[in-house]
């Protein structure tokens, strides 16, 4: 996941301090690793305890991470952080509490290892919004075990693999970290514009797909115009300037792509131009947008159980299978189903004979209650599968599963 990368900036500036500190002998390896190992332990210790948190809970905490509201916090909270890297302010604490902590750092000894984990624990509530999909999904999945000890150490271990990173800038004792100078704030606009990206990322799921498309086309065509993809090379210019140029120049089509496939109807972003294949170029009027809209499976809602027996009884006198989806619209995971995975033809073919019934439980009144508890569910997304003999399938499928995933989940519910 790239939502490490904002954590560098803070603990290179941990360690360039250390360097700073006034000691007698610089930074050693030794040190610098130490200094990032209580780092990546302070955030490790948060997610583990959320971890645990979410076994003792059920998948209250998952669906709080999915929630429009939280998503939007962390977007706007990356857009901040971006504005700030870009110079237009800058986040600091006051100079009376900088003061203090800046006494207490140099009172302590070993490099204040402590306040270096503590800064480990906040940064990985900081940074907790930009994994949220695959923190929900795991949450989630911890929830149905109800295992406080594998919460723990799924989550402790999740914390250690996203710190490598962070480890490895440790271990050069600053040599990784970039010296001073006029281009360091290339390093600064780098990071803004991966915060910009993160915050996008973050709020896809529930944003409509020509938006994301947008935004993602302003962001590389703003790139590429910073990196000089527009202006003219002097005749002397260094290697470094055509590369950057060069990449300016890919990004800048990249961002016309996207622009311009989004104009014309296109709401996907790896093949924007796809909606041209066949049709437009070929000079056939009826090539639109609509040969790049994505339709996923039309479900019938269920308000309750009494709703949903009735159904159950219609379609076990048909001798047709049944799929029941669990569906909120703060659920985040439950859009990327209907994306992604319920578009697929694939599964669409495999599932054009079956009755498929959603619950939306968006509200979760006493009806959306009974129903999740009817099945042992403490949320969306989760898929319930009848055959056609009327019987309940014990496999379920919990979270978002890619095609391919879901379709295998499907015949291991009913059958090939």
């Amino acid at each position: 996941t790239p939502c490490v990368f904002p954590m560098i900036p803070i603990l290179s500036g941990i360690i360039a301090g250390q360097n700073h500190a006034g000691q007698n002998q610089g930074m050693t390896k030794t040190h610098g690793f130490l200094l990032a190992l209580a780092y990546v332990l302070g955030m490790a210790i948060t997610y583990a305890l959320a971890g645990v948190a979410a076994a003792l809970s059920g998948t209250l905490i998952s669906n709080a991470l999915q929630n429009p509201w939280a998503l939007g916090i962390g977007a706007g909270l990356f857009v901040l952080l971006a504005l700030s890297m870009f110079g237009f302010f800058e986040i600091q604490l006051p100079s009376a509490l900088q003061s203090k902590f800046s006494d207490a750092s140099n009172k302590m000894k070993g490099g204040n290892f402590l306040g270096v984990f503590v800064m480990g624990a906040l940064s990985a509530v900081i940074v907790g919004p930009c994994v949220a999909p695959p923190l929900a999904a795991a949450l989630a999945f911890i929830a149905q075990t109800g295992n406080t000890t594998l919460g723990g150490v799924a989550l402790f271990v999740l914390a250690l693999g996203m710190g490598v990173p962070l480890l490895l800038v440790g271990l050069s004792a600053g040599a990784l970290l970039p010296r001073a100078g006029g281009w360091m704030n290339a390093v600064k606009y780098f990071f803004g514009v991966l915060m910009l990206a993160i915050a996008i990322y973050l709020i896809s799921p529930i944003i409509p797909a020509w938006v994301n498309m947008l935004l993602w086309a302003l962001l590389l065509i703003a790139s590429a115009i910073y990196l000089h993809a527009l202006d003219t090379l002097p005749a002397q210019a260094s290697g470094w300037k055509r590369l950057w140029k060069g990449l300016g120049v890919v990004l800048l089509i990249g961002g016309l792509s996207l622009l311009l496939g989004m104009l014309a109807g296109s709401r996907d972003l790896l093949q924007p131009l796809g909606v041209f294949k066949g049709g437009a170029l070929s000079g056939n009027p009826g090539a639109t947008a609509q040969a790049a809209e994505v339709h996923g499976l039309a479900f019938e809602r269920v308000k309750d159980v009494a709703a949903l027996d009735a159904r159950l009884a219609q379609a076990k006198a048909d001798g047709r299978e049944v799929v029941l989806d669990f569906y909120a619209d703060w659920c985040v995971s439950c859009k990327e189903m209907e994306r992604f995975t319920f578009s697929d033809p694939r599964v669409q073919a495999r599932l054009k004979n079956a009755v498929l019934l959603q619950a939306d439980v968006t509200a979760t009144n006493d009806a959306d209650k009974a129903l999740l508890k009817r099945f042992n569910l403490f949320g969306p997304p989760g898929l319930i599968f009848w055959n056609g003999a009327g019987e309940q399938s014990a496999y379920q499928v919990i979270g978002y599963e890619k095609a391919d995933k879901f379709l295998v989940s499907i015949d291991a519910a009913l059958g090939s």
